[in-house]
């Protein structure tokens, strides 16, 4: 049997259907990248459980085991849970959002990346479906975490919770861009983790999580300024001491708040910057993701 041979007009008319691209076929990309951030989250029961122990461990094993040392320097009714859970429940979306973003290494080590790519979206789609899904992720750890509030002598009140879930959505954000835009261009798993571990830790300590903002030498001032955590867990614990019943003299010591040279950043200066901050660092992923092939 002889095969046959397309003519040059039957070559031509041959066309490979291509979706055309647009504000929908973006707002679709969004959703799936989004909807995958979730089911993989999802399915990892172990990752699930073994981000929370960090944070359980500083709550309740660090916040337990120093209490008695620092009781006397806390207000009448505040224990040292109480002073550390608005760092703790930060903590609890820091490394979640910044694994979560580590997700596109590992998509281009096995090649799903590339696929991504090649699709007739713009790239810019699928960097905030990966943002979006892992600020939802973050968002939910933490919310485990502000389940148990109660246990930290913080008390259940609705104007609190929703104060809190909506700093955790604005942290988990940043965090999450801050995290795609290292992974735009580190191409293994194992660097980007390296780099991750290099990172958190520094940013955890000197964002005031573990201490007051207040009374501190220069050189750790001016470190704990520069760090973005910091303008996410000051408001956090202002919020937190704001609903609790003490003499303002211990809320302002126990919460200075930010300053600079003196001056306070209001609480919504502080979190328009970590929103400006997410922003940049989720554009500068975009811009990265357009010079991947």
């Amino acid at each position: 049997m002889q095969a046959s041979i397309a003519t040059p007009d039957e070559a031509t008319a041959i066309r490979v259907a291509v979706p055309a691209g647009g504000l929908s076929q973006d707002l679709r990309a969004v959703s799936i990248v989004w909807r995958r951030e979730l089911i993989r989250f999802w399915r990892d029961k172990l990752r699930m459980v073994t981000s929370l122990i960090q944070p359980v461990l500083f709550l309740f094993v660090l916040g337990t085991g120093l209490s008695t040392l620092a009781k006397h320097g806390m207000p009448p009714g505040v224990n040292l849970r109480t002073f550390l859970y608005p760092g703790v429940l930060a903590m609890s979306a820091l490394f979640t959002a910044l694994f979560s973003a580590g997700s596109i290494v590992w998509d281009r080590e096995f090649g799903f990346l590339r696929e991504m790519l090649v699709a007739p979206v713009s790239r810019g789609s699928i960097v905030f479906g990966k943002c979006l899904g892992g600020t939802t992720v973050a968002t939910l750890q933490g919310l485990i975490i502000l389940l148990l509030a109660g246990f930290a002598g913080v008390p259940y009140r609705p104007t609190l919770i929703l104060a809190l879930i909506g700093e955790l959505l604005l942290l988990s954000f940043t965090l999450t861009a801050f995290g795609v835009m290292m992974a735009a261009r580190i191409q293994q798993f194992q660097a980007f983790m390296a780099v991750t571990q290099m990172l958190v830790m520094p940013l955890f300590f000197l964002s005031g999580a573990l201490y007051p903002l207040g009374g501190l030498p220069t050189w750790l001032t001016v470190l704990t300024r520069i760090d973005p955590l910091t303008y996410i867990v000051g408001p956090m614990r202002s919020v937190v001491f704001n609903s609790l019943n003490m003499t303002q003299a211990a809320r302002h010591f126990l919460s200075p708040g930010v300053t600079w040279d003196g001056w306070l950043v209001p609480v919504g200066l502080s979190l328009a910057i970590v929103a400006v901050m997410g922003a940049v660092m989720a554009l500068i992923g975009v811009l990265e993701f357009r010079k991947s092939d």
